[in-house]
């Protein structure tokens, strides 16, 4: 009897084919929303970059447009603030 044990690996079985179940409405709703949410994201991973590249071109090439640079803007504006607060007799001094 326990010769038996020891015979080899067992051949597969087949199954008849069962038919394929149908799924409920709320497990077609589900895999739908699964499927919508992973299209989703793929996009995004792809759009995000492309709108943010988008941003930073459109920014430097209006920069070049109008022949300046961030830094040139930031140092006008601080001088304009500086003017502004000589004007109105200094930060804090409000009548």
């Amino acid at each position: 009897m326990t010769e038996d044990l020891h015979e080899g690996p067992l051949s597969p079985v087949a199954h008849p084919a069962a038919p394929p179940q149908k799924m409920t409405r709320r497990e077609e709703r589900r895999r739908r929303r699964q499927r919508r949410r992973r299209g989703e994201e793929m996009l995004a991973w792809v759009l995000v970059p492309l709108i943010c590249f988008g941003i930073y071109w459109g920014v430097n090439a209006g920069f070049d447009f109008f022949g300046t640079s961030p830094g040139q803007v930031w140092d006008q504006l601080m001088q304009v603030k500086a003017m502004m607060e000589k004007r109105s007799g200094g930060p804090g001094a409000h009548g």
